[in-house]
């Protein structure tokens, strides 16, 4: 499943109005540039947001265990009338994972959790002075239902084995909740304090062993209202769009080609908004590899290829993945 939220920070530039100084000097207090550094945890959460065979059918009654790993570094842009540079960052996610597909009206369905921990240092130059923040702790709990509308029925595995792989048209929805650590006096943290939810449709199409994939979906949060001491935080919907082609050797055995596109996700506090619109690509690969008859393991690698503000980090994870059957 994709990796956990975390929550990003609120950037005043140095500039603002007079009024919007005067109204609150609590808010002069966080304005330097150092905040600038927690927009990179919503930019790691966007990014993370690119998952091959996601609508992929599998038989009813089909349990998975999913142990993931996955590291990210590398530097982050934020907007340039801030007095911040060189920041840097090294994020290491820990996920554990559970999935159940059955049948709907003759339809195969899906429901996931997962439970992320993540770890966390981030350097830069504030005002010409050296900064780093390191955080730790249990991430925000994201659940996704899933549903195949067209193509791959509801079938047993006897069923499954037999069938011919057939397009199919998939719809989900994903939850990620607040219950990840969360301090409203810090400017960075691994929770977010809010809901988030991402409606989501999904193509996918054998070619042979062939596939091609698209899935287009839009992130909606809900404000956090106790935002560094009781502010009210909020931010714009994401839309996002993913693109992933690849080749099947046998069941299990594939490789694919993965890209993303997000933009949006500017932010608030208390009716203030942010220059901090998002806008990035992202590429990279994904191989799994069946081990034995239960187990299995998959391998990804990503890159940002351009980004408008936010985090061009490059991204590694190795899963490990436990299946059986109901009988």
């Amino acid at each position: 499943m994709p990796k956990p939220s975390i929550d990003s920070n609120h950037t005043v530039k140095s500039g603002c109005k007079a009024e919007i100084r005067s109204a609150t000097r609590a808010a002069q207090r966080f304005r330097p540039a150092r905040v600038g550094f927690a927009l990179l945890w919503s930019a790691l959460a966007s990014a993370q947001e690119m998952e091959p065979r996601a609508y992929s059918a599998a038989p009813v009654g089909t349990n998975f265990v999913v142990f993931d790993y996955a590291r990210s570094s590398g530097g982050f842009s934020v907007d340039p009338s801030l007095p911040i540079a060189n920041v840097q960052a090294k994020i290491n996610t820990y996920a554990f994972g559970y999935s159940h597909s059955f049948g709907v009206a003759g339809h195969t369905a899906s429901v996931a959790v997962s439970v992320p921990y993540a770890s966390a240092n981030v350097t830069g130059d504030v005002e010409g002075r050296p900064e780093h923040a390191y955080r730790s702790g249990l991430g925000d709990v994201r659940f996704r239902v899933a549903l195949n509308l067209l193509g791959d029925p509801a079938l047993t595995p006897e069923e499954f084995a037999r069938r011919k792989p057939s397009t199919v048209l998939g719809v989900s929805v994903s939850v990620v909740a607040p219950t990840g650590q969360y301090v409203p006096s810090r400017l960075i943290n691994v929770g977010s304090n809010r809901w988030s939810f991402k409606p989501e449709i999904g193509l996918s199409q054998p070619i042979g062993n062939w596939f091609v994939e698209g899935a287009a979906g839009v992130w909606f949060f809900t404000d956090n209202n106790d935002f560094f001491g009781g502010r009210r935080r909020s931010q714009d919907p994401i839309p996002e769009f993913q693109l992933h082609g690849g080749y099947t050797w046998r069941p299990g055995l594939w490789l694919a080609a993965d890209a993303t596109y997000f933009t949006g996700g500017r932010t608030s506090v208390n009716g203030v908004q942010d220059q901090d619109l998002q806008r990035s690509v992202r590429y990279g690969v994904t191989l799994s590899v069946p081990l034995t008859e239960k187990w299995s393991a998959k391998l990804a690698w990503s890159r940002g290829l351009i980004t408008r503000v936010g985090g061009n980090f490059q991204t590694v994870s190795v899963a490990l993945q436990y299946r059986w059957f109901n009988r």
